[in-house]
């Protein structure tokens, strides 16, 4: 299976995230960007196949991060994970390029298989 990045600023959501896609066949690495500025060269020396990341943290929410991944590589699928859906939210991050929207709690089985719809049906 593929390489993901999980970005979280909770390391407990970091642990829950890497076990669960662990379990599903994938290679994990946890990251929690300083600032949206790192994002371009660390995703290109990485090499992801798929990108989760959380819509609210400090210093660089979901949507500075989708931007900036969607400048460094528009076709590198991202899913986002938040406590507080809206579907304002929802569709400028759909715009953004983002693949799934997702709400916390997330139930491990439905996660594994929103990751490999994701990467299973290119955009």
């Amino acid at each position: 299976m593929g390489k993901v990045i999980v970005i979280d600023d909770s390391r407990m959501m970091r642990l829950f995230l890497r076990r669960c896609l662990e379990k599903g066949g994938f290679e994990v690495e946890e990251w929690v960007p300083l600032s949206a500025m790192e994002i371009p060269e660390h995703i290109s020396s990485s090499a992801p196949e798929l990108i989760i990341t959380d819509y609210e943290m400090p210093g660089c929410n979901g949507l500075t991060v989708t931007r900036m991944l969607h400048k460094t590589n528009p076709q590198l699928p991202v899913i986002v994970l938040t406590a507080f859906f809206n579907e304002e939210m929802e569709s400028k991050l759909l715009r953004l390029g983002v693949r799934r929207v997702l709400t916390k709690p997330i139930e491990p089985g439905a996660l594994i298989q929103v990751v490999h719809d994701v990467l299973d049906n290119p955009a």
